[in-house]
């Protein structure tokens, strides 16, 4: 997987993506990044990328000319093989660990962000395939949301995790969130971790978790969970 990052502040992306898991996936050439400082695309000597919006209002806008042509030196850069660029935007749609395995079954990807008031539309109309959403806030640019995406992705590549780390048990990859875990001591402030995952028993440790997993989700996240018992016939 090879990651183009469109973006006004290309050192936030690498410092942050070059440590931990992600990190460790780029040095061992499970993942790649590159980014494209829309900036260098200016359309003048003062390095304006953005200007006043027609019809008035507040704030500034980013122009077409910067934004497009730092997408084709992203296209260029995959070698054409990028065919979905997300524009993280709050108007987007809400993105979830669905998004997440669909994408991690591209060959590249090309994520732009905003800044300002955002971009203008007809390039957006252009470029943009998938329009994409963290949540419904808002935040200064479109970094933080990139990052979160390239992070939730990276996990799903094969070998991202380290050897016998899988995604498939964590929250969300089969509808429901992770059970409750522990580690040692057994007993910690009055405390017990629960015998049965002492026992040995993996199968009914594996009941068990299930049965937490289900209860986490029921309690906090009901809606998750209505889906899940949905998808499955039960109601």
């Amino acid at each position: 997987m090879h990651f183009e990052v469109l973006t006004l502040f290309p050192e936030m992306i690498e410092n942050t993506f070059m440590t931990g898991i992600t990190g460790r996936a780029c040095l061992e050439g499970i993942v790649s990044l590159n980014t494209v400082n829309i900036r260098d695309y200016a359309v003048n000597d003062y390095g304006s990328v953005d200007d006043y919006t027609y019809g008035g209002g507040a704030g500034m806008l980013m122009m077409c000319e910067p934004v497009y042509n730092a997408f084709l030196k992203a296209k260029e850069n995959t070698g054409n093989k990028a065919e979905r660029v997300i524009y993280l935007t709050p108007q987007g749609e809400r993105f979830t660990q669905r998004h997440a395995k669909e994408f991690s079954g591209e060959e590249a990807l090309i994520l732009l962000c905003g800044h300002y008031e955002g971009i203008d539309e007809r390039v957006l109309s252009k470029i943009v395939t998938d329009n994409i959403s963290v949540g419904d806030y808002v935040l200064t640019g479109g970094e933080l949301p990139a990052l979160i995406v390239m992070d939730a992705v990276t996990r799903l590549i094969p070998g991202a995790l380290g050897n016998g780390a899988s995604p498939e048990d964590e929250s969300f990859s089969d509808g429901l969130l992770e059970y409750p875990q522990y580690t040692r001591p057994g007993v910690w402030k009055d405390m017990e971790v629960p015998q049965i995952l002492m026992s040995g028993d993996h199968k009914k440790v594996g009941q068990y978790r299930v049965r937490e997993a289900r209860k986490r989700t029921m309690e906090r996240r009901p809606e998750m969970y209505e889906e899940y018992l949905r998808k499955r016939g039960i109601y």
